[in-house]
């Protein structure tokens, strides 16, 4: 199948620029990056695309198999740069979409200029053994997938507000909520436990090309310890704390998100 027609790929900006991917997190598609985009389009070719079941990509390509664990998505990320032949990308991957990006920098190093973690964990579930916080219990996290397996949609306007975040500006927590909404739920309810299940923690150490830890001032969906604990893990990398708060800066504070990616990026030549 053409990867370019499965995941609705999308490339603007200017050509032969230094290349940034952005890949949306659980529920989202593209178009969450609207607002970004035109600040980096200016200096850098930028490619977008939704995940198979998201958006505007082919669902007939989804299947519970493949995509019942991080790797399947993984795969399609590496098939986008091999196809796309556009030479290492800065990856820049929001909330899951972040450890696809670990996961495919260890895969492949090769194929990446650069990661920005945006809003990343490695593992929601709080591990007490290790001291690890990830901000959930495996009972919170449980009872969360249950409630979202029951009523989708209920569980959709009940929780995209507070993942969002920002209560003074309820559009944005309506955009969220739509957004989840229109994702069919068959393949929202694989795609949590994907999300919310998915310890990836052992895989930072594996990442070997420059990365920007992005997290937000105040985040109910990953704490700053979760940002804290990612810097620490990846060597060398970077962590930047943006006054934005919520889990998706690049609706809630687009023109800072955007800064931070475009001067990670254009450094990373």
């Amino acid at each position: 199948m053409d990867v370019r027609s499965r995941n609705h790929v999308t490339v603007t900006g200017r050509s032969g620029g230094p290349v940034v991917m952005l890949a949306h997190g659980f529920g989202c598609d593209q178009s969450m990056w609207r607002l970004v985009v035109p600040a980096l389009e200016r200096d850098f070719t930028v490619v977008l695309f939704d995940h198979v079941g998201a958006g505007n990509s082919d669902l007939s390509a989804w299947s519970r198999e493949r995509y019942s664990t991080l790797n399947g998505y993984v795969d399609d990320l590496l098939a986008l740069c091999r196809e796309l032949a556009l030479g290492p990308v800065t990856f820049v991957g929001h909330s899951v979409s972040a450890m696809m990006g670990v996961v495919a920098a260890a895969r492949e190093p090769e194929a990446f200029a650069g990661l920005v973690l945006l809003a990343p964990s490695p593992c929601f579930i709080d591990d007490p053994e290790t001291g690890y916080r990830g901000g959930f219990s495996a009972e919170d996290i449980e009872e969360l997938l249950e409630s979202l397996e029951a009523n989708y949609l209920g569980w959709s306007g009940a929780m995209a507000p507070v993942i969002m975040g920002n209560p003074e500006r309820p559009e944005l927590g309506e955009e969220l909520t739509n957004s989840f909404c229109r994702t069919d739920p068959d393949i929202a309810r694989v795609f949590a436990r994907v999300t919310f299940l998915s310890d990836n923690r052992a895989d930072l150490a594996e990442v070997g090309v420059p990365t920007l830890v992005a997290q937000c001032s105040t985040d109910a969906i990953a704490p700053r310890e979760v940002g804290a604990f990612v810097h620490a893990r990846i060597p060398g990398s970077r962590l930047v704390t943006l006054n934005a708060t919520g889990h998706c800066p690049q609706l809630s504070a687009p023109e800072e998100t955007a800064a931070a990616i475009a001067a990670f990026a254009g450094g990373t030549r």
